[in-house]
């Protein structure tokens, strides 16, 4: 959370810097002071420390008070270990686990649940009127696309994943008001995918990204869904970026199906698991 506000700093407001300032020199204090001795500290009107907290994607004062309590709690540390090439099988075992355990409850604490509504409602609301739905990876982020038409196709939705640029590209050109793209990227400076992003906006579709903040993509995206780590996006294998990747589609596939409500998808869900009986071994 600490780092996502440090990368947003020359976004923001002149007021809005001062508060970001206030949270980055004491997070503790600022997760229990009172709006009025906040706006104080930061020289700022109480409207300015809210405006700032929705600034970076949180409901309100409250919302960010109570993420970044969790994100400074000792009780959630968040240690990312290099696996070192004399490491023995053991310690390979506990750093791929650890790493990818502090990640997923880092997220937990910083994750902007405002964004996450805001990006599941747009889902939602393109199913109800039968429009596209699609998805945008390349490389390790290619993969997750597939996993995530996968997963919005088990609930009826209308979806494809791409993870060719050439493919994206002429897709994104076919895509018009009430479509909703999703384009996932640990970099978010994948050319190919920027292309297809500003295309997809161009033509009037709404824009999902699930990137690191800062990056071209971030800025690019009418909704983005912050995906941040220590873990360099130039790694040769990404491990850590695309379990978060993958869990952030979970989540945003559980509060889509709540939105489309059981009454309609269990039954449907029934029938599938039913149908899909006959494939298997007694």
């Amino acid at each position: 959370m600490l780092d996502r506000i440090k990368a947003s700093m020359p976004s923001l407001a002149p007021a809005e810097q001062r508060v970001a300032k206030l949270v980055l020199g004491d997070p503790r204090a600022f997760a229990t002071l009172p709006v009025s001795q906040l706006a104080d500290r930061a020289h700022v009107s109480k409207p300015t420390v809210v405006r700032f907290c929705r600034s970076m994607g949180y409901d309100g004062l409250s919302d960010f008070k109570l993420k970044l309590a969790g994100s400074v709690s000792e009780g959630v540390p968040f240690i990312h270990r290099s696996v070192d090439a004399d490491d023995k099988t053991g310690d390979v075992l506990v750093k791929v686990i650890d790493n990818a355990v502090a990640a997923f409850l880092k997220y937990r604490n910083d994750a902007s649940t405002f964004a996450i509504e805001k990006a599941a409602e747009a889902l939602a609301s393109t199913y109800r009127t039968g429009r596209r739905i699609e998805f945008y990876g390349v490389g390790n982020s290619g993969v997750v696309a597939l996993d995530a038409q996968h997963k919005f196709f088990r609930l009826g939705i209308n979806t494809i994943s791409y993870s060719d640029g050439h493919m994206q590209v002429m897709s994104a050109t076919l895509l018009g008001p009430g479509d909703c793209v999703v384009v996932i990227s640990n970099s978010g400076r994948t050319r190919d995918l920027m292309d297809a992003c500003d295309i997809a906006r161009r033509n009037g579709a709404t824009t999902i990204v699930i990137t690191a903040t800062g990056s071209p993509l971030a800025a690019a995206g009418q909704i983005h869904l912050a995906a941040d780590h220590p873990e360099g996006y130039d790694r040769y294998s990404p491990m850590v970026s695309r379990l978060l990747h993958l869990m952030i589609i979970d989540v945003l596939a559980t509060t889509v199906a709540l939105r489309i409500g059981g009454g309609r998808l269990q039954p449907l869900l029934r029938e599938m698991k039913n149908n899909l009986r006959t494939k298997r071994y007694a």
